[in-house]
Parts: structure tokens; C-alpha cells; sequence
């Protein structure tokens, strides 16, 4: 990870509140488990300069890291746009993966660009337990792509997200992170030193609802 891209992306979401910590107030995953940090990076499409830094940055990754990508794919749904502007940042083939086979018609869960043969770069725009992006992944693979890897614009570092991906022999690249976010947001006075220890305990282990509990 490019630590001053990852700094400026952090910045940048925080700004808009993209990617927020409210500890004090903790959200409700749908796992149940009580969450300090939001993340709807739908909100970055709606800022021209910080949508600037983000599909750059995604296009930036791509060429350092994949310069042999042929074909850029986004996930469905909050994925597409981002492959879509990068692709044209890029000037390659671009198509998207649905969650599941279209019901009408032909029947496609790829649509686009035809990833059969080729090297694909798939475009996310968050991580967590890594499942949703392992099968796109997977549905490319069983359609004959060489998949290079992932780049997102944002990762929780969840462990079960980083061993999964390792497992399914998935890289994935984020321009920015839990760990980078929350510390540019006590920089910044978005959040106090207890919130920020608050924040940490979870980061280290979301399961363990004490976190809230931190001095």
C-alpha cells in the first residue's frame, strides 16, 4: 500500500463522509456485531475532486502493479462505476459481474467485456470478510479469466477477510485502510485519543464487544 495515497484517500473520505467513526455510537452490522467505522463509498461518485483521487489512484495501482490487465471488471453493484471510469482512464475493455445469473434473457452473471482468456483486474469498493469479491472472483475464473487481482478503494483489515482472500489465492490491493483512516482521523480532530483507542481495540478484534468499554 502506498502509504501517501492511502493518507490522501483517508483524508478524502473522511472528508465527505465516506468512511466515518462514530464510537460513541456504534453501528449494527448485520452480523450483529456493534461497529465505530461506516463506510458508503457510493459518496465518492457525488465529489468530482475526490472521485479525481480515487479512480486515479485505482488507476494508478493497476498500471504499477498489473500492467499487463486487459480487461478491468467491477463488482456488482457499488464496484461498477469506479471499473467504468478507470477502464476509460486506462482506455481497456470494461464489464461488471452480477451477484448472480440475470434472470431474463441470456441468462448472463458476466456482463461486458468477455473475460475468457484474458487478464482481469477486478475493481471493489470495500473489503471486509473478503466473500462477495472471492466470488467474483470465482465466477471469473470459471469463465476462463486470468484474474490478476483486486484493487479497492477501502479494506476494514479484517483478519478473517485477509485469510480468506489468501486462501482462495486472491491479492487484493486497498488505497487506503482501517488503520491509516483512524489515525489521520485523530490527526485531524475527527475523533478524540480515547475514540481512538476505542477504534484500535475493535480494529484488533471486532468479535470482542468490550472495545466500547476502552479508557
Amino acid at each position: 500500500m502506498n502509504q501517501v495515497l492511502a493518507t490522501d484517500v483517508a483524508k478524502a473520505l473522511l472528508s465527505i463522509k465516506a468512511v466515518f467513526l462514530r464510537p460513541a455510537e456504534p453501528f449494527t452490522w448485520a452480523s450483529g456485531i456493534k461497529s465505530p467505522i461506516y463506510c458508503d463509498n457510493r459518496l465518492t461518485l457525488s465529489v468530482p475532486a475526490v472521485r479525481k483521487i480515487i479512480e486515479n489512484g485505482i488507476a494508478s495501482v493497476i498500471k504499477e502493479q498489473y500492467p499487463d490487465c486487459e480487461v478491468v471488471m467491477g463488482t456488482s453493484t457499488a464496484g461498477i462505476p469506479h471499473a467504468a471510469i478507470v477502464s476509460e482512464i486506462l482506455d481497456l475493455p470494461m464489464g461488471y459481474v452480477r451477484g448472480g445469473n440475470k434472470e431474463h434473457g441470456r441468462g448472463n452473471r458476466i456482463e461486458g467485456a468477455d473475460p475468457n482468456g484474458k487478464k482481469v483486474v477486478v475493481v471493489e469498493d470495500l473489503i471486509s470478510t473478503g466473500g462477495s469479491a472471492i466470488e467474483v472472483v470465482n465466477a471469473l475464473r470459471e469463465a476462463g479469466a486470468n484474474v490478476l487481482g483486486i484493487v479497492s478503494i477501502f479494506t476494514y483489515e479484517m483478519k478473517k477477510g485477509i485469510e480468506r482472500l489468501a486462501q482462495a489465492e486472491v491479492n487484493n490491493t486497498s488505497l487506503s485502510c482501517f488503520s491509516v483512516l483512524s489515525k489521520v482521523a485523530l490527526e485531524q480532530g475527527y475523533i478524540t485519543d480515547k475514540e481512538y483507542r476505542m477504534v484500535s481495540a475493535f480494529q484488533a478484534n471486532p468479535q470482542d464487544p468490550e472495545w466500547i468499554n476502552v479508557q
